[in-house]
C-alpha cells in the first residue's frame, strides 16, 4: 500500500513503515482522547485543549466552547487538558489555580467535578477503543463475510508453476482419493506416504462429477507473511515455496513446521523458488507467543508464515445483528489474550521478549500496510483495544490508576495522602518507562537479528 515510498531516496525505506505507523497511532490516539474529551463536556468539565502530537503547535484554532484544538510537531501521542489540570497530561491537579477560580468557573474543572464524572471522563477514553474495535471489527465481517464452513472452492489462488485448474463453485468431493465432506476431512491429507506437488480433485461442477489437477492442499508454500515476524525480516514473500531449512529439503507444510520447530534460535539458511527463481535467505526462527486451537496462550519457536491453499474458503454474507456478534467476540477474545499475556508474564510461563514496544509496532504497521488497505483497517482495530487495555492497568499515570484513585475516595470519603500518592506516581512512570526501554530494546534485537 505504501510500497512506492521506498523508492525515495536515501529515506525510502524507513518511511514505508513509518508512515503507516504513524497513521495508525494517530487514529487510535484521537479516539482515545476523544473519548475523554467528549464524556468530559457531556459532564461539565471544560477542556481547555485538544492537541494530537506534542511539541511546537503547527496549527491551531479555538471552537465556540472555548477548547483550543492543535495539531503539533511531534505526532506521537496526544493528550486533551482539562480545566485544572496542572500539566497536558493532566498527571496533577493545580490546586492554587483552582482556588482563584470564580465557583461557577471551579465547577467546571475536572477535579471538582462529582466523582462518578470523573470516573466516566476517565474511563471513556479506554471504553471508545473498545468500541471502535468493535465497530471496525463488525464493518469488516459486513463487508467480507464469514466462511460458510462447506467444502466450496471460493476464490481460486494461483501458484507459479503448479497447475490448478479449480474453479469458483466447485463442491469437493474427494482430494487423492481422501473423502472431504466437512472442511476438517483436509486434516487427513497431511504427511501423505508418497508425495506429488499435484493432488486429483474430484469435484461437482455444473451437476456433473469430474476430475481436475490442483497443487497439494500443504505444500510448503506461503500463503500469508505475518507482520514484524522473522519471515517478514528476512524478506519471505507470499508467494514463495519453501524448498529447503539448513540442508534439509521442505515436501510439506508440516515438514516445515517440524523443522522450524527444531532449528536453532540462530542464523538459519532458508531456500526458496519465487517464480521462476530460487532465492536464498537468512532467517532466524523465535520463540513467541500464539494462541491454540483452545484459546491458550502459549509459546513455540516459529517465523511467522501460514500456508498457502490452492483456494480460499467460500464465504456467506452477514447481517447486522451477527456482524455485531463477531465484532464483540473479536474484542473479547483480544481482551482474554491481554489478560493471559499479563498473568503468563507474571508467573514467567512466557517470556517477556514477547512484548512489542513503539518499533515492533512501527515494524507491523508497515509489513500489514504492505499487505493492503482491508489489513491496515483491522489492524487499527487491534491497536485500538491493546491500547485501551494498556491504558486500564492500575499504574497511576494511566487512567487504570485514576480509577484506582477514585475507587479509594468513594471507599475513603477522602483523596490519598498527596505525598505518598506523588512517589506512587513516580514508580509508576519509572515502571512504565522501563517495560517500554525494555520492549524497545528486544524489538532492536529481533529486527537487526
Amino acid at each position: 500500500m505504501f510500497d512506492f515510498l521506498a523508492y525515495i531516496p536515501l529515506i525510502g525505506e524507513p518511511l514505508t513503515f513509518i508512515v503507516p505507523f504513524v497513521i495508525v497511532l494517530s487514529i487510535v490516539i484521537f479516539i482515545h482522547e476523544y473519548g475523554h474529551y467528549i464524556v468530559g463536556r457531556w459532564c461539565g468539565i471544560h477542556a481547555e485543549a485538544f492537541s494530537m502530537g506534542f511539541g511546537p503547535v503547527l496549527k491551531s484554532w479555538v471552537d465556540k466552547r472555548g477548547t483550543r484544538w492543535q495539531i503539533s510537531a511531534l505526532p506521537l501521542g496526544g493528550y486533551v487538558k482539562f480545566l485544572g489540570d496542572a500539566n497536558a497530561a493532566s498527571g496533577g491537579v493545580d490546586h492554587a489555580a483552582i482556588e482563584a477560580m470564580p465557583e461557577e468557573l471551579r465547577a467546571k474543572t475536572l477535579e471538582k467535578a462529582a466523582l462518578w464524572k470523573r470516573a466516566l471522563t476517565v474511563f471513556a477514553g479506554p471504553g471508545i477503543n473498545f468500541v471502535a474495535s468493535f465497530i471496525i471489527f463488525a464493518g469488516v465481517v459486513l463487508y467480507s463475510g464469514v466462511p460458510t464452513g462447506e467444502p466450496v472452492v471460493g476464490t481460486v489462488n494461483q501458484l507459479n508453476g503448479v497447475k490448478n485448474e479449480l474453479v469458483q463453485g466447485d463442491r469437493l468431493i474427494s482430494v487423492d482419493g481422501v473423502a472431504i465432506t466437512t472442511n476438517e476431512d483436509f486434516r487427513k491429507l497431511l504427511d501423505p506416504e508418497t508425495f506429488s506437488a499435484q493432488s486429483t480433485y474430484v469435484v461437482e461442477r455444473d451437476g456433473q462429477t469430474i476430475e481436475v489437477i490442483a497443487p497439494y492442499p500443504y505444500l510448503p508454500a506461503v500463503g500469508r507473511v505475518m507482520p514484524a515476524q522473522p519471515a517478514a525480516r528476512a524478506g519471505v514473500k507470499k508467494g514463495d515455496i519453501i524448498l529447503q531449512v539448513g540442508d534439509n529439503p521442505v515436501r510439506t507444510f508440516s515438514e516445515l513446521r517440524e523443522l522450524i520447530i527444531a532449528a536453532p534460535e540462530d542464523r538459519v539458511p532458508l531456500v526458496v523458488q519465487r517464480g521462476s527463481e530460487t532465492v536464498e535467505l537468512i532467517i532466524r526462527p523465535r520463540k513467541s507467543a500464539y494462541v491454540d486451537s483452545e484459546g491458550q496462550l502459549k509459546e513455540k519457536v516459529q517465523i511467522g508464515v501460514q500456508s498457502f491453499g490452492p483456494f480460499e474458503a467460500d464465504m456467506r454474507s452477514v447481517g447486522p445483528i451477527e456482524a455485531l456478534q463477531i465484532g464483540a467476540q473479536g474484542v473479547w477474545g483480544m481482551v482474554t489474550v491481554f489478560g493471559q499475556t499479563i498473568s503468563k508474564l507474571v508467573t514467567g510461563a512466557i517470556s517477556p521478549k514477547n512484548l512489542n514496544g513503539p518499533l515492533g509496532i512501527a515494524v507491523a504497521s508497515g509489513d500489514t500496510a504492505s499487505q493492503g488497505l482491508l489489513d491496515l483497517i483491522q489492524f487499527v482495530a487491534v491497536i485500538s483495544t491493546a491500547i485501551g487495555l494498556m491504558n486500564l492497568l492500575p499504574i497511576p499515570v494511566l487512567d487504570g490508576g485514576h480509577l484506582v484513585i477514585y475507587a479509594y475516595q468513594a471507599v475513603f470519603k477522602r483523596p490519598p495522602n498527596e505525598k505518598v500518592l506523588n512517589y506512587i506516581m513516580l514508580a509508576g512512570f519509572s515502571l512504565l518507562i522501563t517495560l517500554v526501554l525494555y520492549a524497545t530494546f528486544y524489538d532492536g534485537v529481533r529486527l537487526l537479528g
